[in-house]
């Protein structure tokens, strides 16, 4: 009766098992039906951004040509260079920041500390505008002080982001601190010296998101940029790609760029 009542759970848990991964396998395909069709329309021949077919009936390496070929109308290559630029830049002083403001929240404790937590959880777009025509004053939205800008801008609001890398140095043993104290080192060699050998994750996922913010950032970047053309990053050059008076020309260029920008 037992080994009846055991094999019976036992079927139950595999059935519960195939469906489980029936559902996964499901959810799957339609996470990559959508990469799967750009990288399908980034090869196609025809142009226009309407089609009777899913497959394309002609496949072509042009549209990937063409993004660095016809700088007629969209510079590709200029606007690669200016986002890797801004991205890599942003990326080291980020990593930076996220790091410091983090081992700050985790290992000294000051007045108005919970606040400030509070408070950083609901910043955001709310200062974009205030931000640029701070930039406007300064003289940094023309020409080329606009790379600068964004550098500033996505650097300089990354300390914002320090829950999670907040949260991994809370794991580390205050007692590690104490003890280094005690020898005599001071926070920064504490810090640089033991906190970040022992946090490789983190600081990995910090370099990470550091630079997949600005590599992938539309929406600040068109506020600042505007009609620079020059200055446009790769976000921007995309929809612009999607314009009425490019979309029939450029959307299987438009199809290869997104395939491009989404190595990273």
């Amino acid at each position: 009766m037992v080994e009846k009542k055991l094999q019976s759970a036992s079927q139950k848990k595999m059935i519960n098992n195939i469906i489980v991964h029936i559902v996964l396998a499901i959810l799957a395909v339609i996470w990559l039906f959508p990469i799967f069709w750009v990288i399908m329309t980034s090869f196609r021949k025809e142009q226009g951004s309407y089609i009777s077919t899913f497959i394309p009936a002609a496949f072509t390496t042009k549209n990937y040509e063409r993004l660095f070929t016809d700088t007629t109308i969209l510079n590709f290559s200029q606007m690669f260079g200016n986002t890797l630029f801004i991205a890599i830049c942003s990326c080291i002083l980020s990593t930076f920041y996220v790091l410091a403001v983090s081992y700050c929240l985790s290992r000294i404790k000051f007045k108005l500390r919970k606040p400030y937590m509070n408070m950083a959880m609901v910043l955001g777009f709310m200062s974009m505008i205030a931000v640029y025509f701070i930039l406007k004053a300064m003289g940094l939205t023309e020409g080329s002080l606009i790379k600068l800008a964004l550098i500033l801008c996505y650097s300089g609001g990354a300390g914002l982001g320090f829950q999670i890398a907040k949260g991994f140095f809370d794991t580390i043993p205050l007692a590690i601190d104490e003890a280094a104290l005690l020898d005599g080192c001071t926070r920064w060699q504490i810090f640089s010296k033991i906190t970040l050998p022992l946090s490789k994750p983190i600081i990995v996922y910090t370099v990470l998101t550091s630079f997949m913010a600005p590599w992938l950032d539309f929406i600040f970047a068109k506020v600042i940029c505007r009609a620079n053309s020059d200055q446009y990053t790769i976000a921007i050059g995309l929809w612009k790609m999607l314009e009425k008076e490019y979309i029939d020309s450029w959307y299987t260029s438009f199809a290869a760029g997104a395939v491009l920008i989404s190595i990273p």
